[in-house]
């Protein structure tokens, strides 16, 4: 565990934080508008040390003399509170005076911003110009927070931006094996350590040549940062560097503002180029409604909408393949020991009946990008994070605590396999019919959004499902 110091904390309208003499670090930084994940009455807590975690921001500069995150600084102990009329807090850290040199460690907290400034003012007093290098580090354990919570793994670790190698997630089992490969010198990017809903990352301004690091300190513990020149400075003169930290939720509409790329820690993988469009749906709908529960109805219903085509020609292809099944067992009773002869009546039926023995498959496989970019947008956005719905759902982002949402997507499930044809093979009627529960089992310990959306386009579904089935079994009947 990592010396704490002498503790200067910090009240801001969106922070509690706290500051240690011990190399000036942020050893504890506390969300006051977001709340803990098990105990609701409690803040959450991004940064901290403690028995089970670390977790700091770290800063320093490189060169014999110069203060790094071992130096004891001079603070102003207790609590710094953000005044009702000013817009900024200033936390001013002082190191001891070597061979003339004056250094300040300064950190600067924003009314209404998850951006703190973290900064050196440098004073030469010696003789001769000073040239020096800057870095700012984050420092974690490789523990996965929240991990309990969907069952589900988001990516938690190191994550760094260019704009030539754009962005590049470094995992805490390769930089554990010395394995790590990223983009390691650059003119422009961030870095941040990414995990599920929050982020902390260090965003230099400017073009000056960067160089990111990413390596193991100790057992179960990695350093992340950024290293920067200094500009020379000569003697009698001051110089200041500083870089922004970002430290807070996920909000992809603050992100974006933050730095280029910057929205991208909302990782969707290869299903961003669908996944952003969906969720900036999503948001403009909450905009209107207000409630993020009826949002995702909403959009799932436009959805809905859009594969409405699609939809109605897979499950047209599926009433015909229903009404044409018990024909299909015959065939299947009759040419039991010929295989090749069974296969050609069969497509002999389906040419007669005119119906595509994959049309039921094929607009459902066009779907399937969409709903699991949905899925992850569900998953992944901190906005669904303790957002209510209504009655007992009080918490989107976690598992429906009475198993109710889980049961009525399960039924759902069941009412769409009895719509659906009994296929000829006994062993796939069975898998289909078993289909429902291991879903329900697997939809229990989902978050409600998720189940939510899935119960919703159920519904959808069967309603679609039931008026093409009726349609076409009642011209099958007019017909005959």
């Amino acid at each position: 565990m990592l010396a704490p110091g002498i503790k200067a904390v910090v009240k801001t309208d969106l922070y509690l934080a706290e500051i240690s003499s011990a190399g000036g670090d942020l050893i504890r930084l506390e969300l006051s508008q977001h709340k803990a994940t098990e105990d609701k009455t409690k803040h959450f807590v991004l940064m901290e040390i403690s028995k089970d975690r670390t977790y700091v921001a770290q800063t320093g500069l490189i060169g014999e003399g110069l203060p790094n995150h071992k130096t004891e600084f001079k603070l102003e102990p207790g609590t710094h509170d953000l005044k009702p009329d000013s817009d900024k807090l200033i936390l001013r850290l002082e190191a001891p005076e070597v061979n003339g040199l004056k250094v300040a460690k300064i950190y600067t907290f924003h009314r209404g911003s998850y951006q703190i400034d973290v900064g050196y003012e440098i004073a030469n007093q010696r003789q001769a110009p000073l040239d020096t290098h800057a870095y700012f580090q984050l420092t974690r354990d490789g523990i996965v927070p929240e991990a309990g919570m969907t069952n589900i793994a988001t990516f938690t670790g190191p994550a760094i931006y260019t704009d030539e190698g754009k962005f590049q997630k470094v995992a805490f089992t390769d930089v554990d094996k010395g394995k790590a490969k990223y983009i390691q010198k650059a003119k422009d990017g961030w870095l941040a350590m990414v995990q599920h809903y929050f982020v902390a990352g260090w965003t230099p301004q400017g073009k000056d040549e960067r160089e990111f690091f990413v390596r193991k300190v100790a057992d179960n513990l990695f350093s992340a940062g950024i290293i920067l020149p200094v500009a020379a400075v000569a003697p009698g003169q001051t110089a200041h560097i500083g870089v922004p930290l970002y430290a807070g939720p996920q909000e992809q509409a603050k992100l974006e503002k933050v730095a280029p790329g910057f929205d991208l820690v909302v990782d969707y993988g290869w299903l961003t180029v669908i996944a952003a469009p969906i969720y900036w749906l999503l948001e403009l709908i909450h905009r209107f409604v207000g409630n993020w529960g009826w949002s995702i109805i909403f959009l799932t219903v436009l959805i809905k909408a859009m594969f409405f085509p699609l939809s109605a020609a897979s499950y047209r292809s599926m009433a015909k393949m229903k009404l044409v099944t018990p024909k299909l067992m015959k065939i299947k009773e009759q040419f039991a020991a010929d295989r090749n002869r069974m296969n050609q009546e069969m497509m002999e039926l389906y040419r007669k009946e005119k119906i595509n023995p994959l049309g039921g498959c094929l607009p459902i496989m066009v779907q399937i990008p969409v709903f699991i970019a949905l899925y992850w947008v569900l998953l992944g956005s901190v906005e669904m994070r303790h957002a209510p719905w209504m009655l007992w759902i009080e918490d989107l982002s976690t598992k429906d605590p009475f198993y109710v949402l889980p049961i009525i997507m399960g039924v759902s499930m069941v009412i769409q396999t009895r719509l659906n044809p009994t296929p000829p093979d006994p062993i796939q009627a069975k898998v289909m019919m078993a289909m429902p529960i291991v879903f329900t089992f697997m939809f229990l310990w989902f978050p409600s959004g998720l189940v939510l959306y899935w119960t919703i386009n159920n519904v959808l579904s069967i309603a679609q499902q039931w008026q093409i089935t009726r349609l076409i079994e009642g011209g099958k009947r007019k017909a005959s």
